[in-house]
């Protein structure tokens, strides 16, 4: 690439100048949207959410004051209405976004008004730095990722506008050297040394926030925008420069997060966990989208950030305290959405799947292990509430943020006071069953929406089910991942709670290092010694409960079951032969699984299920 590309800034179209400076004028800061729409909106769904939780929350007194009123009864409420606002704003996304998909001709342009801007006949003319952020990963993965985006690019005759930087925060000897050697080769093969940049920082300084801020101030200079991107990370060309498009028609439009989902997968954990995951998210963000407009999530990678403003405005502050709230940010994403918001930029996501892959962790335990590391970043955001100058709508996320995790071990105390409460029952006269019961089942519908509503949107999608494989194995699938769902929540949302509690105690401690990606075995023992503390917490449950009623018990089974079968269930859901059979017989797979894109065949994605004839096909 040239010096007079490299150093080329365009001045802004006509259309760009129109809608620069809107915001007096009573539109968002991209001229997307009304902002007496947007708060409308925000207001209708602040009233059903509510509405919602007073309804829930006065049906649940009803039940717990039949008998007289106790210290139980009132930590279960209290308990409630911390869990409860999670699963209830989760239900009324999902409803909003399944009505936008098949309600709404314009659904679309509903939440994404600046998707019209991928159409454009406009040329790219805005330069971006694709960021592959490392610490001790292994090299030859994250490169091979990162040489498929590349190419993928290429290919769509964009690629001149792209550079690609590899940011290094390894503290192994032999992994940097084996990044550095991979760097030089490929740089050698592009044969344009300024199109590739290796760098590695002798101490990982604030930590992945850190690294980028630290490219931002060497080479932010040089790029307009930057995408980046984890180890695991994968983007198709066409999408990645779709986005770059809608940056450039939208100059006050601050980071564009792409609807990240998960990618073939060897391991049955990861295989069935992405699934469900994929099926949740996109009602969910599309209903978000519709009333979070402006203010929308930034997830940290695939999704393209204006440098500018993220480098002058989006500095993380150090947060006062030690250990383990106090110190760098570690949950960057959330912070810096909020703060490009208070600049004056907008931050959107796109809700609709399409080029834009991670992976998720192959085991029970690898999954839980990442959990407490969002969950120690969430929290520490505590400490950011009262930063001055930011919108509403930016503080409401990041006490929703907070709330996810907050609301995990006040489900546990719920659950755990069950038996007190039905000890205490047993003696109240003409209990009212129908209703608890009925209660019950309207909050856990409640609680699955968000799956329900995406299983729903692919039913009523035409061809929707020949993406996964047939009615027949799309149905089964989605028995598969409920059952899935129920175990694995209740298994991580312990290890969240005994987390948290040591974190009240000061004693909770995490490592951020490189992660397990690549689907691997469990051993029982293995299993036993990270999830002995569920299994002893099941049994409480499930003696106590079939010596008291053992009806309860197997209604609450969905809630309680994941307890005592945690151990087994992680030992199973990590055998690479149950990732085989789900892989042989086409279960649980997704789009990809089916008709592999070019850029994760790149990569050997989909290389399990490929290499397998379906289950009657031999």
């Amino acid at each position: 690439m040239t010096d007079t590309v490299t150093n080329q800034r365009p001045a802004p179209t006509t259309f760009q100048r129109a809608v620069q400076d809107v915001e007096p004028l009573g539109l968002t800061p991209a001229g997307l949207q009304s902002s007496a729409t947007l708060r409308r909106r925000r207001l209708a769904m602040l009233a059903l959410n509510l509405g919602t939780l007073a309804a829930l929350a006065a049906a649940l007194a009803r039940l717990l004051g039949i008998g007289g009123w106790s210290v139980t009864d009132a930590a279960i409420l209290v308990a409630f209405l911390v869990a409860a606002p999670w699963a209830v704003l989760g239900f009324w996304n999902a409803v909003a976004g399944l009505w936008l998909l098949h309600a709404r001709r314009d659904g679309l342009a509903e939440v994404a008004p600046f998707a019209a801007a991928a159409a454009r006949s406009d040329p790219l003319m805005l330069r971006t730095a694709v960021l592959m952020t490392l610490r001790n990963e292994d090299p030859a993965r994250a490169f091979r990722r990162i040489r498929a985006v590349k190419d993928s690019i290429d290919a769509t005759g964009e690629g001149v506008w792209f550079d690609y930087f590899v940011l290094s925060d390894t503290s192994d000897r032999a992994v940097a050297e084996a990044e550095a050697a991979l760097a030089e080769a490929w740089a050698a093969e592009i044969g344009e040394p300024a199109r590739l940049t290796y760098r590695r920082r002798a101490s990982n300084t604030g930590f992945k926030a850190g690294n980028i801020r630290d490219f931002c101030e060497h080479w932010g200079e040089r790029y307009e925008l930057m995408l980046p991107l984890d180890a695991d990370s994968v983007m198709a060309g066409e999408t990645v420069v779709t986005l770059a498009r809608m940056m450039q028609a939208y100059p006050k439009l601050g980071i564009l997060q792409s609807l990240v989902v998960g990618m073939p997968s060897r391991s049955a954990f990861a295989r069935i966990f992405q699934f469900g995951m994929r099926h949740g998210m996109r009602p969910y963000t599309m209903g978000a989208a519709w009333w979070g407009g402006d203010c929308g999530p930034f997830w940290g990678h695939n999704a393209l950030v204006r440098i500018a403003p993220f480098r002058d405005h989006c500095h993380l502050p150090v947060l006062p305290g030690g250990a383990p709230l106090g110190g760098a940010v570690l949950s960057h994403d959330q912070v810096e959405a909020v703060l490009m918001r208070r600049a004056g930029y907008e931050v959107r996501v796109l809700p609709v799947e399409g080029g834009s892959w991670e992976e998720n962790p192959p085991t029970m335990l690898d999954y839980a292990q990442r959990d407490l590391r969002w969950c120690l970043g969430n929290l520490q955001y505590l400490k950011l509430l009262s930063l001055p100058g930011l919108k509403p709508m930016s503080r409401f996320q990041l006490v929703w943020a907070v709330l996810m995790f907050l609301g995990l071990p006040a489900w546990t105390l719920l659950v755990a006071l069950l038996p007190l409460k039905v000890l205490a029952d047993g003696a109240v006269p003409d209990y009212p069953a129908a209703f608890a019961a009925g209660l019950y089942l309207v909050f856990l519908a409640m609680y699955l929406a968000p799956k329900l509503a995406g299983f729903a949107d692919v039913l009523l999608s035409r061809e929707g089910t020949a993406r996964y494989g047939g009615p027949g194995r799309f149905l089964a699938s989605v028995g598969i991942e409920l059952a899935f769902g129920f175990l694995q929540t209740t298994v991580s949302s312990f290890r969240t709670t005994r987390f948290m509690i040591g974190l009240v105690f000061g004693q909770a401690r995490i490592a951020w290092n490189g992660q397990a990606r690549d689907a691997h075995a469990l051993s029982l023992a293995t299993a036993f010694a990270g999830l002995w503390p569920q299994l002893l917490f099941g049994a409480y449950l499930f003696g106590s409960l079939a010596w008291l009623s053992p009806t309860i018990l197997a209604w609450a089974l969905p809630l309680t079951a994941g307890y005592v079968l945690a151990i087994p269930f992680a030992v199973l859901t990590a055998l690479p032969s149950a990732g085989d059979w789900l892989a042989r017989h086409r279960l649980c797979g997704i789009p990809e699984d089916f008709a592999v894109p070019p850029v994760l065949v790149a990569i050997g994605a989909g290389d399990a299920q490929a290499a397998m004839p379906a289950a009657g096909e031999r």
